[in-house]
């Protein structure tokens, strides 16, 4: 660790904290701090890339009509108006379209034929979605219109009879990183349709901000390419040359703070899934498409109304879910699905995201409205949702997804069946000691070297997030320096002392266990180093995670 220290010329705190994760070559250290662009894999590496670049080549140079056609959460808006861009600034002629949830679905089904039939496109580029579409390529095919799908999401069978299907994930496909997103495979599409015609490479790298909100409101790992993608992309998006991001941010109050991963996922994505979530997702195409600083900042206000009656859907489906959660023996039910009349199906997957984290437990939320119920279903790291819905499938109309998140379809009827299954698959694939709430500590750190020094050495580690999460640290025998005080329903605010040290701490979700603790006493604490901004000032403090007595 030393010797990584003097080779990085960094404290020894990030040098153990690369040690932990495995980095303990200073080659492959250096490597991982600087995440260069040119660590990126060749487009070619992806199966039927060189075919689908030609095809878009020989629409470009035919003049002949292009739908880009994406899903409606962010990663699908933006990996639409990243091809749409960039086939445009390459001379194609693109209709971008973008799904209603509510009345077309997810996927490519008939709206979009209907669309490209419409439009009298020659070809159709999918986005986040199309893997496994066979019936609607079948139709597309049937009218004479081919088809290349990009996408990431696993297939649930055989692949559409496409010209092209581009997704890391296909069984057949050898590309070495697997966790790119659709935002992502866009990129390479992109990169090499781009390199193909003799264009202006920068044109593609000038948009991976929107590659970087892709990836991180798709909750990809943040490694390999995706932490390269990201890391370059949030530097572009602090300047991006798109008016709708700028606009998106200034709204979103962020545009006289650092945007590090954090506030995509938290501050930015949620606006903008919030179009497809409850509104329509092609307000937010529109948004990044603009190039009017006027129009963009008119829509991200419309997306920030949105987003505050999302917000207001969340908080009653979560309190109706966990109604039906007091109902049920969790000691017998690994796997949850619950289900109501009148849930929107646009905030269902952001509740079940909820759901996994007070349970600790695989949740899968659908909506009834009729005889049909549309679910979305997120995961814990133990448990491979995708593979537990493949063996209800039966019971769909319609299912997809990966690992982590999935969406499902399925008859009313059914609901009381599919929670009986999923909950033995739950249990047959999981143990009890896989429904806990894991805390990671990554090393002790004593207040006195929670430095701005520190921190700052601790910013090459960035982004933070699945696959790369912040560090945590631990603080032993510390005592409150300052009163314990509430801030908002359920945080807390007070000052940490060990020594001579002290810090300011912050730690939310924390107000109902206060009276746990002798404040006066000393206690050990698990915290995060970070930096709060607030009017216009910024100081270091430790926001808590836990703590014991």
């Amino acid at each position: 660790m030393h010797s990584l220290a003097a080779e990085l010329a960094l404290p020894l705190p990030v040098c153990a904290l690369l040690t932990a994760r495995g980095l303990t070559d200073p080659v492959a250290a250096r490597r991982f701090l600087q995440s260069p662009l040119a660590d990126l894999h060749s487009p070619s590496a992806m199966r039927d890339l060189d075919r689908a670049v030609g095809r878009i080549q020989r629409a470009i140079e035919s003049g002949e009509t292009m739908l880009v056609h994406g899903d409606y959460d962010v990663d699908g808006i933006t990996s639409t108006v990243f091809l749409t861009r960039v086939f445009r600034l390459l001379g194609a002629r693109v209709v971008p379209f973008v799904p209603n949830r509510l009345t077309d679905g997810y996927d490519l089904t008939g709206a979009g034929v209907k669309a490209a039939r419409d439009c009298g496109a020659g070809l159709v580029v999918t986005c986040d979605c199309g893997t496994s579409a066979v019936e609607p390529v079948a139709q597309l095919r049937a009218a004479g219109i081919d088809v290349i799908i990009t996408d990431h999401h696993l297939p649930n069978g055989p692949l559409p009879d496409a010209l092209a299907v581009l997704n890391p994930r296909r069984p057949d496909c050898g590309y070495p990183d697997k966790d790119l997103v659709a935002g992502g495979v866009s990129f390479k599409l992109a990169l090499g349709v781009t390199r193909a015609v003799g264009g202006d490479e920068s044109i593609v790298f000038d948009l991976l901000d929107l590659v970087a909100m892709a990836t991180v409101a798709d909750v990809a790992p943040l490694r390999g390419e995706n932490r390269i993608l990201v890391r370059h992309g949030l530097r572009r998006m602090a300047s991006s040359s798109l008016p709708g991001v700028r606009a998106l941010v200034r709204a979103a109050g962020l545009d006289a703070k650092e945007l590090t991963a954090g506030r995509i996922g938290f501050v930015l994505a949620p606006r903008l899934n919030a179009a497809g979530r409850i509104g329509s997702a092609m307000r937010g195409v529109e948004l990044l498409l603009t190039d009017d600083e006027g129009v963009a900042l008119g829509i991200a206000r419309e997306l920030e109304e949105l987003n505050r009656r999302r917000q207001d859907l969340d908080r009653q489906t979560l309190a109706e879910a966990r109604r039906q959660l007091d109902l049920l023996d969790l000691d017998s039910t690994y796997g949850l699905v619950l289900a109501g009349e009148g849930w929107h199906p646009g905030v269902v997957g952001i509740v079940a995201s909820r759901v996994v984290e007070e349970t600790a437990r695989p949740a899968v939320l659908v909506a009834l409205e009729g005889s049909v119920g549309k679910g979305s279903g997120r995961s814990i790291p133990a448990f491979d949702l995708h593979g537990a819905l493949s063996e209800c499938s039966d019971l769909f109309t319609r299912f997809g997804g990966h690992r982590a998140a999935a969406g499902v379809t399925l008859d009313a009827s059914r609901i009381d069946e599919f929670a009986e299954r999923f909950n033995q698959v739950a249990m047959e694939r999981l143990t009890p000691d896989d429904l806990t709430h894991e805390l990671r500590i990554d090393l002790e750190l004593p207040l006195g070297s929670a430095t701005e020094e520190l921190f700052q050495a601790l910013r090459h580690c960035e982004p933070y997030g699945v696959g790369n999460p912040a560090p945590v640290f631990l603080a032993s025998q510390v005592t409150a320096a300052a009163a314990v005080r509430r801030i908002g329903e359920t945080g807390i605010r007070t000052r940490l002392a060990q020594g001579t040290a002290a810090i300011d701490a912050i730690a939310w979700d924390f107000a109902q266990r206060v009276s746990d603790f002798d404040w006066s006493r000393p206690l050990d604490v698990v915290y995060r180093l970070e930096r709060d901004e607030w009017q216009g000032r910024a100081r270091l403090q430790a926001r808590i995670a836990d703590a014991r007595q």
